[in-house]
């Protein structure tokens, strides 16, 4: 999907929290700043110089978006970190940097922040060019580090497996739940599970492989991030319980309309509502952010991503799934021992 980082603060953050992404693109924009407290820094009027822009022009966007640069590293800087910024100044550029001897409030931006003035800024050619190199920048670096493709990202996380493997034990008292206690054909197995996934994350299994463009070989199970997977385990175990339940009550099997009502009752308890909204978000934003996939029907539970996230997905701790199972052996027999 093609993003305008002008229009999208979303977008701007996961770009900005993006650890791995920041450090190709710091390589590649070739910024001459100024050593300040262990990072880079540059001053409004080398921004302005950088973007062929005014100072003015500068200081409009310091007005119009100064929370959000703020946020990413835009300060100002009095006292003794001033002092300590102009020998810092002083040293990387000597007489050329007299006209901040009497200045006693400063603005600097370190690279987070100068970079989010890139992908704001639309009056600077040279802005616009940057914003195209940091989107193709941002691909790179996430398939580079995924092994060439973001369908499975979510099997790098380390709590995938056990997840995944705790999933398959409960959907296989679901469908038996299904075959014993309800009279109906096989459809029943997919149309349970779409209303599972429908309260869920509300879409269907095939509106699921149409938003993640998965072909028909593919499981949409293995695709699935591990909060949205224990949460379907819960509805299975807890669904299955209530047709086992039901069936024993009524002493025969139930009807379509009777698991439907079944069913809106089970959903509709209020302990849900925390987990389905924290599934829905991980869902809609992890998948906007690592697959550039937008669920239409999650837009208002999308959320800039945490640096956290990136690590875990993407940093020394994510491991492709291979490794994983290697290394999840002895747990995976033990829990196969317990049952």
């Amino acid at each position: 999907m093609s993003k305008d980082l002008t229009n999208s603060a979303i977008d701007r953050q996961n770009i900005l929290n993006n650890p791995y992404a920041l450090a190709e693109i710091e390589k590649a924009a070739g910024v001459r700043g100024i050593p300040f407290e262990g990072k880079t820094v540059v001053l409004k009027e080398q921004v302005a110089s950088f973007f062929e822009v005014t100072p003015r022009t500068v200081d409009n966007y310091l007005v119009k978006f100064g929370e959000e640069l703020r946020q990413n590293g835009y300060e100002l800087l009095r006292g003794i970190r001033l002092q300590e910024c102009k020998l810092a100044i002083q040293a990387s550029f000597g007489h050329e940097a007299d006209f901040v001897t009497k200045t006693t409030v400063l603005g600097v931006f370190d690279f987070r922040a100068f970079l989010n003035l890139a992908m704001l800024m639309t009056e600077s050619e040279r802005a616009g060019l940057l914003r195209k190199a940091i989107l193709d920048i941002v691909i790179d670096t996430i398939n580079r580090r995924t092994g060439g493709g973001t369908k499975y990202i979510n099997q790098r996380d380390e709590d995938f497996i056990l997840s995944a493997f705790v999933e398959e034990n409960y959907r296989k008292q679901f469908t038996d739940a299904l075959k014993d206690c309800v009279g109906m054909g096989n459809f029943k197995y997919a149309l349970y599970t779409d209303k599972i996934y429908v309260s869920i994350f509300r879409e269907k299994a095939h509106e699921y492989r149409r938003v993640l463009r998965l072909d028909n070989r593919a499981r949409v199970r293995d695709t699935f991030y591990s909060e949205v997977l224990d949460l379907i385990a819960a509805y299975e175990c807890g669904f299955a319980d209530a047709l086992v339940r039901e069936f024993k009550a009524q002493g025969r099997k139930l009807t379509p309309w009777e698991v439907d009502a079944l069913f809106r009752d089970f959903e509709a308890q209020a302990h849900w509502q925390p987990l389905v909204e924290k599934a829905r978000n991980k869902m809609a934003s992890r998948d906007l952010a690592f697959r550039d996939a937008l669920h239409l029907q999650l837009q208002e539970y999308v959320t800039p991503l945490k640096r956290e996230e990136f690590e875990r997905f993407l940093g020394e701790k994510s491991k492709e799934l291979a490794e994983r199972l290697e290394e999840a052996q002895d747990v995976m027999k033990r829990l196969k021992e317990r049952q």
